[in-house]
């Protein structure tokens, strides 16, 4: 049974992680990164893409979409050893390389480290994939923090800037962005203030790029995910909410990264090629006219 059908038959389990962004190994049922019926056509052949939060979740599942489609793949996490060495695994279990980079991107410095030891191991940089995120629900705006709102915003989309200036001088025409984005920057969240806020910048941020790069013809575009069962879930929420987690969105559950990710694949390939500027919305029905 798969995950997605282990939620829908039973909901999920309460269960609590006491660290962020969150193992994946912890979780139970384990998120669906990838499915039988998903066969690569040569979308990315060649290709060589770096993805942030590439560990886990909607990381790891762009990672693996992307090598069945024929991309080397260097993903980079903060501190999820365990997790990244398995998505290594899943990569290299595909015939493609995989580079592992433990480091924070909210620092410039290793965000420059990354991008350029990736190019050197690879030889280029194609596709840029912007995914790390951290999130810390407060009941009211006077409870969040001067360090939790830096923190937040460092990791969100600082991280998003470091590495996007990193990888300009070695991507070309033809080179592709992909953001990722939430249904909270157009939905909103009331307990996730600066959470929502950064998705917003990094909205805007797509969109503000799009049009720089357009020159160029590196096209920019993001993803803006709803409820999704990745390990920032129960390293975020109480079990309660956990338990509760997607229930409300009109498909009646949270979404799998690997419902997620062939949205990567397309705006990552030339299947998206007459796109820039855009967000795709892969959210379980909701209707948020963005």
């Amino acid at each position: 049974m798969s995950a997605k059908e282990q939620i829908q038959e039973q909901g999920l389990p309460p269960q609590h992680q006491d660290h962020q962004p969150g193992h994946e190994t912890e979780m139970n049922p384990r998120p669906q990164y990838d499915r039988e019926s998903y066969r690569g056509s040569g979308k990315l052949e060649g290709k060589r893409a770096i993805i942030t939060g590439g560990d886990s979740g909607i990381g790891r599942s762009v990672a693996v979409l992307f090598a069945k489609e024929g991309a080397d793949v260097a993903i980079v996490y903060l501190n999820e050893g365990e997790d990244a060495q398995e998505t290594k695994r899943l990569v290299e279990q595909q015939g493609r390389r995989c580079l592992c980079l433990a480091g924070d991107v909210g620092s410039e410095s290793f965000a420059r480290e990354a991008v350029e030891q990736a190019v050197r191991e690879f030889g280029g940089l194609d596709v840029l994939v912007n995914n790390a995120a951290e999130q810390h629900p407060q009941g009211s705006i006077e409870d969040i923090t001067e360090e939790q709102l830096e923190r937040t915003f460092r990791t969100n989309i600082f991280g998003y800037f470091f590495v996007t200036k990193a990888a300009m001088p070695h991507l070309k025409e033809g080179s592709t962005i992909v953001c990722t984005t939430s249904v909270t920057n157009y939905a909103g969240s009331p307990q996730l203030l600066d959470y929502a806020s950064t998705k917003g910048a990094i909205t805007a941020f797509v969109r503000s790029l799009s049009q720089n790069l357009a020159e160029k013809k590196i096209r920019v575009n993001g993803v803006a995910p709803g409820p999704i069962w990745t390990p920032l879930i129960p390293s975020t929420f109480p079990p309660e909410k956990v338990e509760k987690f997607g229930l409300d969105t009109p498909l009646k559950r949270p979404g799998q990264p690997i419902e997620v990710a062939t949205c990567f694949v397309f705006l990552a390939s030339e299947d998206s090629s007459y796109m820039s500027g855009q967000v795709l919305h892969p959210n379980g029905g909701e209707i948020v006219n963005g």
